[in-house]
């Protein structure tokens, strides 16, 4: 483990994606928000003194949000400082006696925001909520997936202000308290000297060197006590590393088993393509076989109708011998009509050459006839002329 510019931790890229995932809680087989997994958090990113100061730290209250940070550029726009929701979470500090906000997006810590009296946690919308860090010179943002969230996250901030300001008052007092003792104490060590014959001044200074005595053997008890606690803390810390280890080649078995797996399946689904092209395959044949039927179905039928004509025609080549006969006896009696039909056109050749004949002397006859006629009329005036003749010759008698 070593130390960036910024004095954060850097880790391998083993850590980072067990820690990212412990944190997500997709790995840690508890959950990322119990003790144990904050305490083997602590063990990976704290030295074995720092160690001590994370483990006076317990969380109080948590809760899942969307984390923003104002622009520090423009002082208005939010900024997300995490892609998701994530934990957010109350830690007292029992040594200090004092109380932070505290959220971790995989090894990032993203808030780090101590609380005292003077903050104030303001709800900007029903889901939505702020608070101002003079020390981070930052605002923080939280969105909740519900109002009820939302309320409960500030009742607790007001509840740690609450406490915060407490504390303070109290250490307050005390240093006020411790003052007043450390300047009666100076007064009393002047006074001695002063009054080194007097009997119930030097009965006040032992009673209080008594007291300073048991101070010092108590304050020698709890350094003890200390020393006990950090070299437990140590070897709490050397399991956690144990099994820290055990944990990463736990994730590397995983990983081949993850490998093994993942090759396994990429098989099935080579065979899975392969059987499903067989199917595939199948269907066609059973398409074909389907088309097959029904072109076997239709030529069974067109047989049928083949075989009713062949009966058909078997029948009538029972009547053929008839038909034979009677096709002869027609033939015999066309044949008849046919010498019929010729000698009849014979007679009509004949009779057209006499008609013909006959129009040739009707047609002479005719000319003869004009001529007769011509011939008759001449005779026909000169009988008039004779009459009129004679007419006038009776007339003249």
């Amino acid at each position: 483990m070593g130390v960036g510019m910024k004095g954060e931790p850097q880790y391998s890229h083993e850590l980072d994606s067990l820690l990212d995932e412990c944190t997500r809680g997709t790995f840690c087989p508890l959950s990322p928000l119990s003790p144990l997994c904050v305490l083997g958090f602590a063990a990976l990113t704290l030295p074995a003194e720092g160690l001590i100061n994370h483990l006076r730290e317990q969380p109080i209250f948590t809760t899942r949000a969307h984390v923003f940070q104002i622009d520090p550029s423009t002082k208005k726009n939010w900024v997300p400082a995490s892609k998701q929701a994530v934990t957010v979470s109350y830690f007292y500090d029992v040594t200090r006696n004092s109380y932070r906000i505290i959220s971790v997006d995989g090894a990032k810590v993203i808030i780090n925001s101590t609380i005292t009296p003077n903050m104030t946690f303001t709800k900007t919308s029903q889901k939505f909520g702020q608070w101002a860090d003079s020390r981070a010179n930052t605002v923080f943002g939280l969105g909740f997936s519900s109002e009820q969230q939302l309320t409960k996250f500030a009742e607790k901030f007001q509840e740690v202000k609450e406490a915060a300001r407490l504390a303070r008052d109290k250490s307050q007092e005390k240093i006020e308290t411790s003052s007043d003792h450390s300047q009666a104490s100076s007064v009393n060590g002047t006074d001695d000297e002063k009054a080194s014959h007097v009997g119930p001044a030097d009965t006040h200074l032992k009673s209080e060197n008594d007291k300073l005595k048991i101070a010092l053997t108590q304050s020698a008890a709890n350094v003890k006590k200390w020393e006990m606690e950090l070299q437990t803390l140590r070897e709490s810390n050397a399991r956690l590393t144990a099994a820290l280890q055990e944990s990463a080649a736990s994730v590397e078995q995983w990983k081949r088993q993850f490998s093994i797996c993942r090759d396994e399946n990429d098989r099935l689904r080579t065979k899975i393509d392969e059987l499903e092209e067989q199917c595939s395959e199948i269907d066609r044949e059973k398409e074909r076989n389907t088309q097959l039927k029904r072109r076997i179905e239709e030529l069974e039928l067109e047989l049928r109708e083949k075989e009713t004509e062949l009966k058909d025609l078997r029948k009538q080549s029972e009547i053929i011998p008839q038909l034979m006969s009677e096709c002869e006896y027609v033939s015999e009696k066309l044949e008849a009509a046919e010498r019929d039909n010729q000698n009849l056109e014979d007679k009509v050749r004949s009779l057209k050459t006499d008609i013909e004949e006959s129009k040739y002397r009707q047609r002479h006859l005719k000319v003869e006839l004009k001529s007769f006629l011509d011939v008759l009329d001449g005779k026909i005036d000169d009988l008039h002329d004779l009459r009129r003749g004679l007419s006038k010759l009776g007339a003249d008698n």
